[in-house]
Formats: C-alpha cells, sequence, structure tokens
C-alpha cells in the first residue's frame, strides 16, 4: 500500500476511482471520456456537480456556481477582470507564491495592485494579522491556504469591501460562510476531482459590471453562468470525477465531518514534529496548514537515512518544495489517517535509531 502525501493533483477516495473507473469502460453506452457535453445525461452531470456544491458548502441564494478550466491560474486574471470597477485598484494579501502569482496578473490586466499586508519579511512564515485595509479599493483578494509554504487563514479578513479567495488547496476541508465572499475559486485538484477544472463561486450581483475595455468573452463570469458552464466544450471527466467525489462527501458526513477528520490528522502529525527532538517545523505554529505539513530534519545530514525509512514505508510525495527544502505532508480530504499514523511512526523510529 502506498501512503501518498502528493501536494498534487490529489488523491481521491477508493470507491470514487472504482467508480469513475467504470464510467471510463461504460457510461450508459459510451465512455464518459466520449460522450457528447451536450448529451443530456451529460447536461444532467454538470447538473449535479454544481448542485452538490451548493448543498455541500450551503452556498446562500444570490450565488452561482460554474466550472472553467485554465486553473486557478487562469483565475488569477478571471477574478481581476470580472472586480474590476472604476477605481481600477485592488487589494492584495501576499502569503506566499501563489498570492504573488495573483497580484503579477493582476497587474497586467490594468489593475493598480495595493499589497496591504504580506508576510514576505519572513519568508512567508506566518499569516499577517495587523493591517489596515484601505477603502478606496474594488475588492480584497487572499489565498486561503498556502499549500508551499503549509500557512492557512484560520479566520478571514472582515471588510465591507468585496472580498476575493483562492480556496484551491483547502476548500472542501472544513466549513466556510460562503456567504462573506463575492467570489471563490479553486483548481480541483486538490480536494474536489482530478485537474481539468476549476470551481467559481460568484455571487451574482458582481456579474456584468467589469469596467474593464478588455474582457474576453471566455474570461467573462457573467457569459460562463449564463452558459451554465458549457460556452466551450467544459472538462467533461474531471465534472464527472468531482461529482462522484461530492456525492461521496456527502455520504460519509459532509465538510463538518471531514473538518474533523482533517483536524485530527494534522494534530497528530503537528504533536510528532513538536514532540520529536529531531524535527522542526517551518512556521508559525498559530498559521499551521491543515492541509500541508511543512517540516524540517535538525541536522540535514541525516536526510538519507530518514528518506530510505519513509520510503521503505510506501511513502510517497514527502519531499518539500524547492523553495522551502525539507519535507512537506499533504493531506487533503481522502488522506487516511492510517498513512499519518505511518509517517509518525517512521518518525518516532527515526528518532530510536539515529
Amino acid at each position: 500500500m502506498k501512503h501518498n502525501f502528493g501536494a498534487g493533483p490529489c488523491i481521491l477516495p477508493k470507491e470514487v476511482f472504482e467508480r469513475a473507473a467504470e464510467a471510463v469502460l461504460n457510461f450508459n453506452g459510451l465512455s464518459i471520456l466520449e460522450v457528447s457535453h451536450r448529451h443530456k445525461d451529460f447536461v444532467a452531470v454538470m447538473d449535479e456537480a454544481i448542485d452538490l456544491v451548493k448543498k455541500t458548502l450551503n452556498v446562500p441564494s444570490g450565488y452561482s456556481v460554474c466550472y472553467l478550466q485554465g486553473g486557478a491560474t487562469l483565475g488569477f486574471t478571471v477574478v481581476a477582470l470580472n472586480m474590476m470597477r472604476e477605481k481600477k485598484r485592488a487589494g492584495y494579501i501576499n502569503t506566499g507564491t501563489w498570492s504573488s502569482g495573483a497580484i503579477k496578473e493582476a497587474k497586467k490586466v490594468g489593475m493598480e495592485v495595493d499589497v496591504f499586508a504580506s508576510s514576505e519579511d519572513k519568508k512567508f512564515t506566518y499569516i499577517p494579522k495587523k493591517y489596515a485595509i484601505p477603502d478606496n479599493l474594488d475588492y480584497i483578494h487572499f489565498t486561503s491556504n498556502n499549500t508551499i509554504y503549509g500557512t492557512q487563514f484560520k479566520s478571514f479578513p472582515k471588510t465591507k469591501l468585496p472580498l476575493v479567495s483562492d480556496m484551491s488547496s483547502d476548500i472542501f476541508s472544513k466549513e466556510i460562510n460562503v456567504g462573506e465572499f463575492d467570489i471563490i475559486y479553486a483548481g480541483a485538484q486538490k480536494n474536489l476531482g482530478p485537474a481539468g477544472a476549476t470551481l467559481y463561486i460568484v455571487k451574482d450581483s458582481v456579474l456584468g459590471k467589469s469596467s474593464s475595455t478588455f474582457m474576453p468573452t471566455y474570461l467573462d463570469l457573467k457569459q460562463q453562468i449564463e452558459k451554465e458552464s458549457m460556452l466551450n466544450t467544459p472538462p467533461v471527466f474531471s465534472v464527472y470525477v468531482a461529482m462522484l467525489n461530492l456525492q461521496n462527501l456527502i455520504e460519509t458526513g459532509g465538510v463538518g465531518a471531514m473538518q474533523k477528520k482533517n483536524e485530527a490528522k494534522a494534530k497528530l502529525l503537528y504533536d510528532e514534529i513538536d514532540r520529536n527532538e529531531l524535527f522542526q517545523g517551518c512556521v508559525e505554529k498559530e498559521d499551521r496548514s491543515d492541509m500541508n505539513v511543512t517540516f524540517l530534519l535538525k541536522d540535514d545530514s541525516r536526510s538519507q537515512e530518514f528518506d530510505v525509512l519513509w520510503k521503505n514505508a510506501g511513502i510517497v510525495g514527502l519531499p518539500g518544495h524547492r523553495s522551502v527544502g525539507g519535507y512537506r505532508a499533504s493531506m487533503y480530504n481522502a488522506l487516511p489517517i492510517e498513512s499519518v499514523k505511518v509517517l509518525v511512526d517512521v518518525m518516532k523510529e527515526f528518532e530510536r535509531t539515529y
């Protein structure tokens, strides 16, 4: 058995893999890979995939959901274009690689960006908390979880301004109040499904109000929602598997139950990092991510010995991102706590041996 701690694409429940595999061979007489996105069978899939997002996250009335392509990377541009108003000025919180990317893309489409809070001064090892939000902004943007550095917002910015969040790596991992946001967007490949689809949850009142003179049809959320995610050929397989995964999430207790499981997994591993004298965490304790646990060996010269142990235990995907080093245990929804116990046992064995 392999224990997959990779940062993405995500692992999925076995039941979802099995049902998706069946559909590759037979989806009402065709393969899900060849079925027309205009066929009533897939239209029903898209409708359910949208409805299940609303159900699992308790999306209030006045919001629309759509599945597009391009990942959150294209989303950086999409949200800047759609949220641009007469001020053409937005506020961003910079907490790492992905928020830095969002800032760059907003500038490219003509936004003046005010980075009013940043953790870059300490190499993104914490979440900024003491900051003043300027008034004269079109919107506020932040990245809820930082996969590379291992930090996570435990509470969201409080503002009367429109609020936008990239939740690619922790959406569906915990309960959120969607009503606080004007746009939530997320690449599917962490907790929702395979890469290919990008989820958008959009407050209807913000649609069609962009002041940008540059608005490609594909990037216009109003037109995408009016076309029910079918303006062009959607990522059929990714949406289908997302539907299966959301069905499974509901069957296993929903987001609330998943949050408890994720908190238990994170506590188990962080407790061992703090207890074991051979390891240390990479970020401030109060800002530690439940999804991506980053840690280091205090004596890096022993990394080869540790690497042999975890690889022999069937663990994969543990090396940290090149910009941080050390190790990163990504613990998305489908990772069982048994896999975390295997990693903790390896760390204990390493302590006993070395």
